[in-house]
């Protein structure tokens, strides 16, 4: 059975990540979108809310898992048997950060392959840093990202800037 994982932050989940998903999700056997708690950075949502948003808006693709995780790529890859990582690609920029990534997990463990999926042109501009960016300023993001992520980001959004009134 060939198990793949496509790591993320998914600070929210966007349409290209959900290209992403799809398409490899028929490369493998199962996917597994590992959902990185990295501790370095404040997202916008926690790693409980990435992952349930995550879940509700791929339940309908059978054979993908979500599942958080901190450390080492490499090592999460080794914990669910999985000798396969797919990293999205949307411009020159993206495959020289992937590929230094790609080497360095290699040398940490030479049993992974990495496969590099170009985004759909549709997507290529899209990241979750403009999706918070856009949603920060009022701006429409329902064409970012599903409908049941906009409204979660949008009363994120508005927590925020609460808090930062008070």
């Amino acid at each position: 059975m060939k198990r793949a994982i496509y790591p993320g932050s998914f600070d929210p989940v966007t349409f290209g990540h959900l290209d992403v998903i799809r398409r490899s999700s028929k490369m493998c056997d199962e996917l597994i979108v590992g959902v990185l708690n990295n501790n370095s950075k404040t997202p916008l949502f926690n790693v409980q809310n990435r992952v349930k948003m995550l879940e509700d808006v791929i339940q309908d693709i059978p054979n993908v898992k979500v599942i958080a995780f901190d450390g080492l790529l490499v090592d999460f890859a080794k914990k669910m048997n999985a000798n396969v990582i797919i990293r999205g690609l949307r411009a020159v920029t993206d495959f020289e950060y992937e590929l230094q990534m790609s080497q360095t997990n290699r040398v940490l463990d030479s049993e992974i392959e990495t496969i590099f999926l170009c985004t759909t042109l549709e997507y290529s501009y899209l990241n979750s840093s403009t999706v918070k960016e856009v949603a920060f300023h009022g701006g429409d993001i329902s064409k970012f990202v599903p409908e049941e992520i906009k409204s979660l980001v949008y009363q994120k959004v508005e927590e925020l800037k609460e808090n930062s009134n008070e």
